[in-house]
């Protein structure tokens, strides 16, 4: 039949690497297998966990953030968007993949601007990569008298410490900018919060984190997991540390007179942050776990139990179901720190 594809043939010639390449995946090669972030676009687990595993010999992936898996057919169905049950949907992939990879013909004009979108990314992939740089850089003209900080009750003091102010252009526009500042206090890039709750979304959440850049022949990387939210203020050991998940909450205890906190962004600990946390507690001092009380709250305080625990004294201030610091009274979150 003509067009006829076999499919187990096609699967056993195509290389898992150059497809995965084709479709903008840096390949991370440890052996025959590749770890990195989940690059499915219907991806609805963790954005900065590198849950996402392929082998590159068998040409099958899973995720083990949003469940996905199959063979190489499969996620290229997928990164288009598509369903790989849809037989019509899989040959129509195929076909292109075959085109690309296989098939030594002519190339159709279309083919060959899909082969130079190639050949650039396999070229940018060698590029250097710098993670966490320094910005050559401020916002300006930030609001800090906007609304959504006023009516949460956060103070001009406390949004003057932190440097808040709503960004009413660029990247962040219709967002709080909230300043990021590595271990050494440098100034490595901006979070936006949403100020309109109701319009939080898979393709608009709460908050905006910088992303990959390309720029004078370099690519820029942003990675929260490798410090920790308000931790370079503290130049040395601490008797008593608390950790947080988010942005509000470290504004909100400032506030209330417990200014040694710091955040780690997200419902995760990872393993840097939690050296960062030894390293900011003496070693007879002790942290204080304050994550939300939801099922990610849970998440976020074994992760830290599993990081911290082996080297500082951790107690867990556990909050009713639905609840964080920014929900307590100043004297309540003191109570907290009790043993």
């Amino acid at each position: 039949m003509a067009g006829w594809i076999d499919f187990k043939e096609l699967r056993s010639k195509l290389d898992f690497g150059k497809v995965l390449k084709h479709y903008g995946v840096e390949v991370k090669r440890k052996g025959n297998q590749h770890h990195g972030f989940c690059p499915l676009p219907n991806h609805q687990g963790k954005k900065n966990s590198p849950s996402f595993s392929a082998n590159l010999e068998r040409g099958i992936f899973q995720c083990f953030g949003c469940g996905a898996k199959g063979n190489l057919l499969d996620f290229a169905v997928l990164m288009s968007k598509g369903n790989p049950k849809d037989a019509a949907t899989l040959r129509e992939v195929a076909v292109e993949l075959q085109a690309l990879f296989y098939v030594k013909t002519a190339a159709k004009p279309q083919e060959k601007v899909r082969e130079m979108r190639q050949s650039k990314a396999e070229a940018k992939s060698d590029l250097p990569v710098l993670v966490n740089a320094p910005l050559d850089f401020e916002l300006k003209g930030l609001d800090a008298g906007h609304p959504y900080l006023l009516n949460r009750g956060f103070t001009a003091e406390t949004i003057r410490h932190f440097g808040l102010g709503y960004c009413s252009r660029g990247f962040l526009k219709g967002r709080v900018a909230v300043p990021l500042h590595d271990a050494d206090a440098r100034l490595i890039g901006y979070a936006g919060r949403i100020v309109d709750d109701a319009a939080i979304d898979k393709d608009n959440p709460r908050y905006k984190f910088p992303g990959t850049r390309e720029r004078d022949g370099k690519f820029f990387e942003f990675r929260k997991t490798l410090f920790l939210y308000n931790g370079f203020r503290f130049k040395a050991p601490l008797d008593d540390l608390a950790v947080v998940e988010g942005f509000t909450s470290v504004w909100w205890m400032f506030q209330c007179g417990v200014p040694d906190v710091v955040g780690v962004m997200g419902s995760d600990c990872s393993e840097e942050q939690g050296r960062l946390i030894v390293s900011l507690t003496k070693p007879a001092g002790r942290v204080w776990l304050m994550p939300d009380g939801n099922e990610a709250g849970e998440r976020c305080a074994q992760a830290l139990f599993r990081h911290v625990s082996p080297h500082r004294f951790i107690r867990w201030s556990r909050f009713e179901k639905d609840k964080q610091p920014t929900d307590l009274a100043p004297e309540s979150l003191k109570n907290c720190f009790t043993t």
